[in-house]
């Protein structure tokens, strides 16, 4: 089930922030097992065996957690044996296919692939795994009830696409007694953020998706500035679509009293790569920080191994993103310009702020355009279309994707006049341009203003659920769904 659809919105979402309170006004473990209930029927509506792999996941963690905490057993290579399951598991599923096709075309044989389907949130869930036998590791946990690990695991906002929790704090908020009854100011949180996400994926991130799509369609024709815009549509397309499931999974959290962590802190602001990742999907940084770069050594063991660290900690990041040279390719290069980034720290303050904030987000672009691409070939080609600048010419196709059925309506309501909408050429695609980029570069997050609740806020919401709900009639998948 996914987040944009009406099954969600209408029926899945209500029924279910009922029944959890309901439960927890009879027992607080009533309360949880609505959630673990609620998790199962959300990770497999339509794909129910999806649940074998995630309940494989679950059965041997536990297992080992049980282990661990009955024998007192504080030891790294104890410990290591569920971490080393979990990342093989994930490397089986989202990589046999990868390498069998490497093996053929490296060494001219046809072996099968194996054709594995990867379950669902396999890289986010594999990763709470990991955070959860740890936390047990080190004795941060005062106890592994199971039904609150099944909660922490299965907890539906976060299960597919995360964020990645911290299993202490989580667990922590599940087991207080004042989260337990409705707050209505919390409620009010939660349906604000979620219909601000909403209207972020159905609006911003689908249409800049069709966008793309087209161009990657029509590539013996695109222009060069077709291409040029390809690379901004995507960079938009992936964000308002990752911030937009982000801040819906915090507002439905919000309405239940859960507090998830801050995901995204206006990214498209940052000044160089470093700051950029302090900013972007925050939670993956936080992991590959605290259970890879700080156990390697972080930067305490000299210039060249903290630049290997970093080069590390982006290769992985890039490999568990997906099963393609482009996401190899996309973390090399990040981790190698972090390490330039670290390198010249001191000459990169002396320039000019704008200048840095433009560089770093024309990196940021560039590299973006690897996850949409089929392969390296594919986004080389793309570059090489823009560089040549042998068009600056919009083509009309491209444009066509911004005309949306309630265009008109909308340039009515706010007294646009026709000679200015039909006049200019590609109006609607300017308009969702300008629409993006103040977005982006802006305002605070939402998550920073998460409380601040107006009568300006309440309209905003209002629109934005209402316009979001009409536009469900096209269900999308998110774009982290894949990874």
């Amino acid at each position: 089930m996914q987040f944009n659809s009406y099954e969600f919105v209408l029926c899945f979402l209500p029924i279910t922030v009922i029944l959890y309170f309901l439960g927890n006004h009879i027992r607080p473990f009533a309360g949880k097992m609505v959630l673990i209930l609620a998790s199962l029927v959300f990770y497999a509506y339509e794909r129910l065996n999806m649940l074998f792999y995630l309940g494989a996941s679950i059965l041997t963690n536990y297992l080992f957690a049980i282990l661990i905490r009955k024998f007192k057993l504080k030891s790294r290579l104890i410990m290591m044996i569920p971490i080393i399951i979990n990342v093989v598991a994930l490397l089986y599923f989202k990589y046999s296919d990868f390498v069998v096709s490497n093996l053929n075309s490296f060494t001219g044989k046809n072996i099968d692939l194996w054709r594995i389907v990867l379950p669902l949130g396999i890289s986010f869930y594999t990763f709470q795994q990991i955070a959860y036998i740890v936390a047990i590791e080190r004795w941060e946990l005062k106890n592994n009830s199971l039904t609150d690990y099944l909660v922490y695991i299965l907890y539906f906002p976060k299960l597919i696409m995360g964020p990645i929790v911290d299993p202490v704090d989580f667990i922590g908020q599940i087991n207080q007694k004042e989260k337990k009854r409705i707050d209505i100011h919390n409620l009010a949180v939660g349906i604000k953020l979620f219909s601000l996400g909403l209207i972020k994926k159905v609006l911003l991130a689908d249409t800049f998706a069709k966008a793309v799509a087209w161009v990657y369609g029509n590539f013996d024709f695109a222009t060069s500035m077709d291409c040029i815009l390809l690379v901004l549509f995507y960079t938009f397309e992936i964000y308002f679509d990752f911030s937009g499931y982000s801040d819906m999974a915090v507002g439905i959290s919000s309405m239940m009293n859960i507090e998830l962590p801050m995901n995204f802190d206006s990214p498209y602001k940052a000044i160089s790569i470093k700051d950029f990742w302090k900013r972007w999907h925050v939670s993956l940084t936080k992991f590959l920080t605290k259970y890879i770069y700080i156990p390697l050594g972080g930067s305490r063991k000299g210039i060249v191994f903290t630049y290997i660290n970093i080069m590390i900690v982006f290769m992985v990041s890039g490999i568990w993103h997906g099963a393609n040279w482009t996401f190899i390719l996309w973390g090399f290069l990040h981790g190698l310009i972090s390490c330039f980034d670290r390198a010249l720290q001191k000459t990169e303050e002396k320039i000019f702020m704008p200048v840095r904030w433009l560089c770093t987000f024309g990196c940021v672009n560039v590299l973006w355009l690897l996850f949409s691409a089929e392969s390296i070939g594919q986004w080389k080609a793309v570059i090489k279309r823009i560089l040549s600048m042998q068009s600056t010419e919009i083509s009309s196709g491209l444009i066509g994707n911004f005309n949306l059925a309630e265009s008109q309506f909308i340039c009515d309501m706010l007294f646009i006049p026709d000679r200015i909408q039909y006049g200019v050429r590609g109006f609607n695609m300017l308009v969702f341009i300008l629409a993006a980029c103040i977005i982006c570069f802006i305002p605070e997050n939402n998550f920073r203003k998460i409380d601040k609740l107006s009568f300006a806020s309440l309209i905003l919401s209002v629109l934005s659920f209402v316009w979001g709900v009409l536009r469900l009639g096209s269900e999308s998948v998110f774009v982290y769904f894949g990874f």
